[in-house]
């Protein structure tokens, strides 16, 4: 007995409420990526691999994948400088499709056929995205040909639109760690520095600062260091 598409849309409905919860769980923005290409392989009907790519001033970075093939595909799209993701990513087009990668692409015309001899028989790129930066594509890989109907385009762009959030959320929330953790180890070498060596809180910045530069190391490197011996930089 075939389910009604109410059906089929209600159970994804609560698929993605369970992902939206899993992804705002994780401890890390890598976690976050790592989850999202798992979460593609479940709820988009079809799906053997997924992927996450960025691509930066044309080279590309994998960022998660659910298999070596996925990798081997984006290095592919790397070599070859073409594919529905790197389109993805470079053209800001939010959906590119290759139903069967058996034939000839008039767009893809290298990439379709080198990811057939992988195996795949149809793919997906999906942009990324928020309001405010656009963050990389999600790659979808089937094994057969003609997988991806129109209910499969619509649910990878529905996660793909979800992903994008929680994922910079993540980012976010890391980055404001990272912040955080910087500024608490400057202040504490600041405190040794205006301690040991009786300087005042401007001068042990410019001190930490001018260390900074003169080495060419980061601001919060400086700091570890002195706050790991006690030491003042030369």
């Amino acid at each position: 007995m075939t389910d009604e598409p109410g059906e089929v849309w209600e159970r994804f409905a609560v698929a993605l409420a369970e992902m939206a919860r899993d992804l705002l769980a994780q401890d890390s923005a890598q976690d976050t990526l790592d989850r999202i290409v798992e979460h593609a392989t479940v709820l988009i009907n079809g799906c053997d691999h997924a992927g996450i790519l960025t691509v930066r001033r044309g080279e590309v970075h994998a960022l998660a994948a659910t298999s070596d093939l996925v990798r081997r595909a984006d290095r592919i799209q790397q070599d070859l400088q073409e594919g529905p993701c790197f389109d993805a990513v470079t053209d800001r087009q939010q959906v590119y499709t290759i139903q069967d990668l058996r034939q000839p692409h008039d767009r893809w015309p290298r990439f379709a056929p080198e990811l057939n001899k992988l195996g795949m028989g149809s793919a997906m790129g999906f942009l990324l995205f928020t309001e405010d930066d656009d963050l990389g594509a999600l790659n979808v890989y089937s094994r057969e040909p003609g997988t991806f109907d129109e209910a499969a385009q619509q649910a990878g762009w529905i996660l793909a639109s979800h992903a994008a959030v929680a994922f910079s959320a993540a980012r976010t929330h890391q980055q404001l760690g990272h912040a955080l953790e910087t500024r608490h180890e400057i202040g504490e070498a600041m405190g040794i520095l205006m301690e040991r060596h009786g300087l005042t809180e401007d001068t042990a910045f410019k001190v930490l600062k001018k260390a900074s530069q003169d080495r060419n190391i980061k601001l919060r490197k400086i700091a570890r260091l002195i706050c790991e011996t006690g030491e003042k930089p030369g």
